[in-house]
Formats: structure tokens, C-alpha cells, sequence
């Protein structure tokens, strides 16, 4: 589009919320947002929810009886820095135990917006005992008797499953169905799904660097009215690998960015199509970089341009694609330690 088309539908998108105006978030979360942040509006109702969210795969895993506290901690800053998605799911090992366990401590378990999902049905055709076991037993480890949205788990049994969140919707036990994938061959599919607008949200890996969720996937989102959350926008911190030890450039304090974090989550949630971004993180101080996003200007479509044609210049940029996800991290939750088991069997 050009810059005016994007700069009328950026106003659209954000303009209520950016501009401190009072709004409407999330009708169940019974909290208000602090004025003055960015938040986005649901397509399909109106709903505004703070544009930066916070994910939980591996982070938030951790091993039974290991320190955990830094996880209450990232928590705290992340609510009291106005955020109020947070996405998780079954899979994510213990990371819907301690959403639960910290939200709960917190005071906030019935005030965030929680975004989750789901990818078994049951044991034969039309059962769908799995899927009603895998959402009682979300409920309860989030201490929730409703989820916000409920999504296809990358498309696993994505059909059956739509139809099972279509009547939990119904029924009042979910408010959105969805559906998601990171992984890029399978955008043509998930495309499908958001071009029939058979969904309320879809989640989507889309960053500075994986820009190809602009192709299909989120001018369709615009045209449907399906709300757009954004998995990996760090690129699982290889983009930080990129710029490590590189001062931001001068022009980053025209839209208020203080870090690389808040650069790549801007460039992220400035896209009128894109919703909600949920970058994860273990560390109390990156969060609090994160959260940061949530306030100061938005970049236009100028001003987006010349992010890219930025981080184009950095050498690494156009390699990233092959490094190793999560450069000189370590987490070993369940999920890491049942993969170390498999290993030699492999």
C-alpha cells in the first residue's frame, strides 16, 4: 500500500488507543489499561488489547522443584507495564502452571486476556474426548472457567478442531477460535483459514527478517477481519545475536525506542494488520525493555522502510536464517529434558 494508505489505516488501528483514550479492553479482563499505551482493536467486536502480549514456550518451562521466582517477577512487570495478553499452551511443558500459579499470586488470574491452544480431538472419528480433557484441564491449571481464544495448534487436525471450537464458543467456554503456525511452508495453508475467515484470530511467525506473512496472510487478515497475533518477532533471539554489541541507529529516537527489543517489536506492531505481538522471555530485565513498546510513537510505512534497509546493512542479517534458534541461551524444563532422552534413541 503506500504511505497514505498506511498511514490512514495505522490511524485506524491504534489511534484509540495510542492516544490514551479511555476504549474498551477486554470486556472479561475486568482491568483497566493504562491510558496513554498502544492497543490494537479485535476486528470481529471492537475489543482493544495491549499490542505487546507475552509468550511462555521454553521460558517459561521450567523443571519441578527449580527456581522459578524470576517467572512471578516477569509477570509483575509485565502487568504493571499495561500488558495483559498472554499466550501459552499444553505443550509448552509447565508453561500453563506457571501462568496460572503467578497470575493467581498476583491477583490477576480472571484480568489477563489469555490466549491458548489445542490439537487432539479423541480416541475415534467425531470423539472428542481429548479435546474436552486438554480444555478442563487448561481451566484449571490457569485458574479459569473461560479461555479468551482458543487455537488449532499449528494446524494439527485443524478441521475437526474448528468445528469442537465452534461450539465451545457457543456454549461460552471460549470467546475467540483461532488457529496458528511459525513454521514457513505451511503459510499457504494457514492462509486458507484466514482467507475463508472461518476464525476470529490467527497467529503467525512475522519479524523485520520473516516478512512473509505480508503476502498473503496479513492482507487477508485486513480484509476478513481476523485478528492477527505475531509469534516469534525476535526471531527466538537471534535477531538480538545480529546487533549484538551495535548502538541503535540515531533515527530509533524518533519513535521512542530506547532498545533493540522495542526497534523489533515497533517495526512488528506498527503493521495495521497486526493485533497483538508475544515475544517470551525468562529475564525480568528484557521484560521490562518489552513492555516498553507499548509506549511513544508508532513508525510509519517511511519509517519502516528505513528499519529494514538498516538492519539490510548489518552483516549476519541476511544469514539469519541459519544460525541456531536461542544463541547463548539454555532452558531446561520438561521439554528439554524429554528431548535429551529421546535423543540417543534417535
Amino acid at each position: 500500500m503506500s504511505r497514505r494508505e498506511f498511514t490512514k489505516a495505522l490511524g485506524l488501528g491504534v489511534a484509540a488507543g495510542a492516544l490514551g483514550g479511555g476504549g474498551l479492553f477486554s470486556a472479561a479482563a475486568h482491568a483497566s489499561v493504562p491510558t496513554g499505551l498502544i492497543t490494537k482493536a479485535i476486528p470481529r467486536t471492537g475489543e482493544l488489547v495491549p499490542a505487546i502480549g507475552l509468550g511462555t514456550y521454553l521460558t517459561w518451562d521450567v523443571l519441578p522443584g527449580a527456581p522459578r521466582d524470576h517467572i512471578r517477577e516477569i509477570l509483575r512487570r509485565f502487568w504493571d507495564g499495561g500488558g495483559r495478553v498472554v499466550d501459552t499452551s499444553p505443550l509448552y511443558g509447565t508453561g500453563e502452571i506457571s501462568v496460572g500459579d503467578f497470575a493467581t499470586s498476583l491477583g490477576i488470574a480472571d484480568k489477563l486476556f489469555i490466549t491458548n491452544k489445542i490439537w487432539s480431538t479423541g480416541e475415534f472419528l467425531a470423539d472428542d474426548s481429548h479435546a474436552r480433557r486438554s480444555l478442563e484441564q487448561s481451566m484449571q491449571r490457569l485458574w479459569r472457567d473461560r479461555i479468551d481464544v482458543m487455537q488449532v495448534h499449528s494446524l494439527v487436525n485443524v478441521d475437526p478442531m474448528l468445528a469442537i471450537l465452534r461450539g465451545w464458543k457457543q456454549e461460552g467456554r471460549i470467546r475467540y477460535l483461532g488457529v496458528t503456525h511459525h513454521e514457513l511452508p505451511y503459510f499457504p495453508a494457514l492462509a486458507q483459514y484466514v482467507e475463508k475467515g472461518a476464525v476470529d484470530f490467527v497467529q503467525v511467525h512475522y519479524s523485520i527478517h520473516t516478512r512473509l506473512a505480508e503476502e498473503r496472510i496479513l492482507p487477508a487478515a485486513a480484509e476478513r477481519g481476523v485478528a492477527v497475533q505475531v509469534n516469534m518477532p525476535f526471531e527466538k533471539a537471534r535477531l538480538f545475536k545480529v546487533v549484538e554489541g551495535r548502538p541503535l541507529p540515531d533515527f530509533a529516537k524518533e519513535i521512542g525506542v530506547d532498545n533493540w527489543a522495542q526497534f523489533f517489536l515497533k517495526w512488528v506492531i506498527s503493521h495495521p494488520a497486526i493485533t497483538c505481538a508475544i515475544p517470551a522471555t525468562s529475564n525480568p530485565e528484557h521484560q521490562a525493555q518489552n513492555i516498553g513498546a507499548l509506549k511513544g510513537p508508532l513508525p510509519d510505512g517511511e519509517m519502516r522502510a528505513r528499519m529494514v534497509k538498516h538492519m539490510e546493512g548489518i552483516p549476519g542479517f541476511d544469514k539469519l536464517a541459519g544460525m541456531a534458534p536461542y544463541p547463548g541461551k539454555s532452558y531446561n524444563g520438561i521439554i528439554r529434558r524429554a528431548q535429551s532422552q529421546r535423543a540417543p534413541a534417535r
